[in-house]
């Protein structure tokens, strides 16, 4: 990538090697900073330390095969990691409870456990990775680094506020390429400090207070969480009307003020990301006395999406008994990441329906059987096709356009053929358009 390496003058950790810290630790080893990796899972500290990704990422391979041992490295050992490094990221896991709340305990975890070695530090630099709500950075990491290390925020240690913005099956790109950097804080050496960690990006920097930075990471999530609703909304009244959704969001796509970003239909968005964070702050807003409407319906029409796929399946006869292929199972093209993915849902409404089912992913048939070990798995995308009555394309993998769809009945909920220019199967029908 060209990137000069002057940063062996600070040395960084990260804690919580997942999906977000390990793009972290390894875009920062490539630029030239000394990373310590920090994760309580033995099995993924011992892979990445023999170069081997515990995920499946676009380029992560090869930039672990540059980077470790030689510039990055992984333990388990916290005290390691705190007492041989000038900045942490903290990017542990905030998953959801429930009732759409989130859990702060992985988090509150390792704050504590870090304010024990602080103790032992001149200075150091925490940055927040993880999503968070509102008010945590200040309620909860500062307060209890403070607690357990007896030492002042502010004076003997900083925290700072640094949202991710990372595609899955695009992060390393996006690491080395982003639109904007976050910091937030109310520390003004904290601040200077992550700014020097970030020299090396040409994109627009944005300082703010500790709670706008959190909030920030969730409007961003939460608005392209609305253009996806909103697209597949308008998809299902252009259908009704014979209308060519797909052209409807190429029209509009041009203006300016909305571009085409996020604007292709289909059976809903899935992922750790927006589902998580649209319930964290649906939650957050109906706790302080304001009911998100706007909100609450993005994720009412997602919610919906994937039975108007199973609407069309229907028309076309029982569903009992038919040999049903399920094309793709992540929920997007590029990622192993199978959470929330849509695609499981529609495994699971089949299945009530005493369907017969084949499943095919090129990434993440290992994960899928351990939820449904009993199915039917093909080798290879063409062999599904080719044992199935009917094809549900359910994630957009770029090398499903290649196969020989024949006569099958095939209908798509990703707009696998959004592009004009791609010919269609013969028998195909999109769920929204």
């Amino acid at each position: 990538m060209g990137y000069n390496t002057k940063g062996d003058k600070m040395k960084l950790s990260v804690i919580g090697l997942g999906y977000v810290g390990l793009i972290q630790a390894a875009g920062m080893a490539k630029l030239g900073y000394d990373v310590i990796g920090l994760d309580i899972d033995k099995k993924k500290v011992s892979d990445i330390n023999k170069k081997l990704p515990p995920i499946y990422e676009k380029g992560l391979k090869e930039l672990l095969d540059e980077i470790v041992p030689k510039k990055f490295t992984a333990t388990t050992d916290m005290k390691k990691a705190i007492m041989e490094s000038d900045v942490t990221f903290i990017s542990v896991g905030t998953p959801s409870k429930k009732e759409g709340s989130m859990s702060m305990h992985q988090l509150e975890a390792v704050v504590k456990q870090i304010g024990v070695f602080l103790k032992k530090k001149k200075y150091h630099v925490f940055v927040v990775k993880s999503t968070v709500i509102p008010g945590t950075c200040e309620n909860i990491v500062v307060k209890e680094l403070e607690a357990k290390s007896k030492k002042k925020f502010g004076k003997d240690f900083s925290v700072v506020m640094n949202p991710e913005f990372l595609k899955e099956g695009d992060a390393i790109d996006d690491f080395f390429k982003p639109d904007r950097i976050i910091l937030g804080s109310s520390d003004k050496k904290g601040l200077e400090k992550i700014k020097e960690v970030y020299a090396w990006f040409k994109c627009p920097i944005v300082e703010s207070g500790f709670k706008e930075a959190e909030m920030i990471k969730y409007a961003s999530n939460a608005f392209l969480a609305t253009k996806i609703s909103f697209i597949n909304e308008i998809g299902n009244i252009s259908k009704r009307m014979g209308i060519d959704a797909n052209m409807v969001s190429k029209g509009i796509g041009f203006d300016k003020r909305i571009n085409h970003y996020f604007l292709r239909s289909g059976i809903g968005f899935g992922g750790s990301c927006f589902p998580k964070d649209v319930n964290a702050i649906v939650y957050k807003a109906t706790e302080i006395g304001y009911t998100p409407r706007l909100l609450r319906s993005v994720l009412d029409v997602n919610r919906d999406q994937p039975i108007r796929l199973l609407e069309l399946l229907e028309q076309r006869g029982p569903v009992k008994g038919k040999k049903i292929g399920l094309l793709g199972l992540t929920f997007k093209a590029g990622t192993d990441d199978i959470r929330e993915s849509p695609a499981l849902q529609i495994v699971k409404e089949l299945l009530m329906e005493e369907a017969e089912l084949c499943l095919y992913d090129p990434e993440a048939m290992e994960k899928v059987k351990r939820f449904f070990p009993h199915l039917k798995y093909a080798k290879t995308g063409q062999e599904l096709v080719n044992k199935s009555d009917v094809v549900l394309i359910l994630t957009e993998w770029p090398q499903f356009r290649n196969l020989d769809y024949g006569d099958k009945q095939v209908i798509d909920g990703k707009n696998l053929f959004y592009d004009t220019t791609i010919k269609r199967p013969k028998n195909y029908e999109g769920v929204c358009w």
